[in-house]
């Protein structure tokens, strides 16, 4: 019977989500009754809580930026993207798509990060590549769109997967040293991040050339050759 209820939390969030009832009231909702059910009681539920804060720290930024971003996506952020972009004519998702990976490659170098793909490429690269279609007053293909998301995405991983690197003491570069040493080959940091920026360098620009001329080509086939109508 303790085991059954002490899953009174879980229904208590899927009824209410179900019921489209306001998000935090329902978590906040099942977290009382589950710690209740279960015994633990309002000292230990807050130790809990922050004990769980501490060690998922990352996941917490992850999800506050998330929700900054939602926040401001609601208030017309990808508007504002879209509308900027607009006010280049000759500008094209290629383009954009490559002065994202350059700026995200120096920004992975040094560790940072800021919402990823959903975070980052959905409510703002995303509508800037839209942008550059509509700017010439035409109507955004869905076949398009849907090979702009992936090619948006795949910047997004490739700048961040190669970038992270080079950052001496991230979680790439330490993952590369424990698995050369357990070949026998002991490297310090610094020597891989060296050998590493060449090889950052090579992914940022084949990438780049490669998606701004796959870019160019879907547009010929979606749209013919905007070139003719630029002034």
């Amino acid at each position: 019977m303790e085991n059954i209820l002490s899953l009174l939390g879980v229904l208590i969030v899927i009824v209410g989500f179900a019921l489209k009832l306001d998000s935090i009231l329902i978590v906040m909702v099942a977290l009382l009754v589950t710690a209740f059910v279960g015994g633990l009681g309002v000292e230990n539920m807050l130790e809990t809580l922050g004990s769980s804060f501490v060690s998922n720290r990352g996941m917490a930024i992850f999800i506050i930026i998330m929700l900054a971003t939602g926040t401001m996506e609601r208030n017309g952020l990808k508007e504002s993207a879209a509308a900027f972009i607009r006010r280049f004519k000759n500008v094209s998702a290629g383009v954009i798509l490559n002065i994202y990976a350059v700026f995200r490659m120096l920004l992975a170098a040094v560790n940072v990060s800021f919402g990823g793909v959903a975070g980052f490429v959905r409510p703002i690269i995303m509508p800037m590549a839209v942008g550059t279609i509509e700017s010439k007053e035409l109507e955004m293909n869905k076949y398009y769109e849907e090979e702009l998301k992936g090619m948006s995405s795949a910047i997004e991983n490739i700048c961040w997967f190669f970038g992270q690197v080079l950052f001496i003491g991230g979680s790439g570069g330490l993952l590369v040293q424990s698995t050369l040493r357990d070949l026998g080959y002991d490297v310090t940091l610094e020597k891989l991040a060296l050998v590493e920026i060449p090889v950052a360098l090579a992914a940022l620009i084949f990438s780049g050339v490669y998606f701004y001329f796959r870019d160019k080509r879907l547009r010929n086939k979606y749209y013919g050759d905007l070139t003719k109508g630029a002034k």
